[in-house]
């Protein structure tokens, strides 16, 4: 199965697939690595849309955000609860996405 061109891919979706599918696969079956595997996937694919559109210096910002939204949701789930955690980081991570790669043409 090819790829779609790396500038025709809107990464917001693919942020959200990450950090929301990586916690729901960890969560579901039990097997934290798996999930760890569906974020990293997730975070590789939108990096390269965001690297043939933007740079490396947008991509090495949006990719910190993303592993340190993913590192973050621990301990705010501890205050919030999981589910809100994982909705509020994933919101900002895409929202980042979106404002400097997928809104521009």
């Amino acid at each position: 199965m090819p790829l779609s061109p790396a500038t025709k891919v809107q990464t917001v979706p693919v942020v959200a697939l990450g950090l929301l599918g990586g916690f729901t696969v960890a969560r579901e079956t039990g097997i934290r690595p798996l999930g760890g595997v569906v974020l990293a996937a997730a975070g590789v694919y939108a990096g390269r849309t965001w690297l043939a559109k933007r740079g490396p210096g947008v991509t090495v910002a949006l990719s910190a955000l993303y592993v340190l939204g993913f590192g973050g949701s621990h301990p705010l789930a501890k205050v919030v609860g999981p589910w809100p955690s994982v909705l509020a980081v994933t919101a900002v991570s895409a929202g980042a996405s979106w404002a400097l790669v997928d809104r521009r043409p």
